[in-house]
């Protein structure tokens, strides 16, 4: 695969993951409350989220709180309130900074300056993906650790949500996107005299064939690209 399928391909699994967080953030399945009585008549299903708490029950009347307090939210949805928006802040700059070095774009005229772009903005999708992943497994471990707690009332055990699982396969997009991206283009190695001009003719020692300079530094000699001009005598 060349350079430009490698960066649509990694820009195309980092935008994937990028929607994926943004489903995360904004669903409020963080944990789920599945609490059915002796009658099937009393069963409800409670949602937690970020932002907001909804209610089912058993009817299909669905209603949802938003959360005014932050500090009335456990410890771990507290930290991923911060993280996930910090997450989203840096995914959103990583895409737009590979966009702008990619192979495909007019903006950035010289090569070295697209690959550096380029692996910046790799480096930006993979803190962000490790942004994500940090509160995720932290309010899967709490969620846990308080469903398996036996002081835990049996009405109020919680199980983990839609929303860690989707923020999971997200952060593994991410980190495959951004992992391509910073791999894409790695730096050309220069052959010859640093900084001499391309395609200028390299005065060799005396006794030495003339050689010149070609594209991205490399040293061509008469064996192995012929040349017209003048000879160079010994001195």
């Amino acid at each position: 695969m060349g350079r430009i399928g490698k960066e649509v391909f990694g820009q195309v699994l980092s935008f994937i993951g990028f929607v994926g967080v943004a489903v995360t953030t904004g669903i409020p399945m963080w944990r789920v409350t599945t609490y059915i009585g002796a009658n099937i008549v009393t069963g409800q299903i409670v949602w937690d989220g970020l932002w907001m708490n909804c209610v089912m029950q058993s009817t299909g009347q669905m209603q949802c709180k938003i959360n005014d307090s932050v500090m009335r939210l456990a410890t771990d949805l507290q930290a991923a309130r911060a993280l996930v928006i910090i997450s989203i802040i840096f995914i959103f700059v990583g895409l737009i900074v590979t966009f702008i070095g990619g192979q495909c774009t007019s903006t950035l005229k010289s090569e070295s300056s697209k690959s550096k772009v380029t692996i910046l903005g790799g480096i930006l999708l993979l803190i962000g993906a490790l942004l994500v992943l940090i509160p995720v497994c932290w309010s899967a471990a709490f969620t846990i650790s308080d469903f398996n707690n036996p002081l835990t009332i049996e009405t109020q055990r919680r199980e983990i949500g839609a929303s860690i699982y989707i923020g999971w396969g997200s952060t593994a997009l991410l980190l495959i996107g951004g992992i391509i991206l910073c791999t894409s283009c790695p730096p050309q190695k220069m052959y010859g005299y640093p900084g001499y001009p391309q395609g200028a003719p390299m005065y060799p020692y005396p006794g030495q064939p003339m050689v010149q300079a070609g594209p991205y530094g490399r040293v061509y000699t008469p064996a192995s690209r012929p040349y017209s001009g003048t000879v160079l005598h010994k001195l």
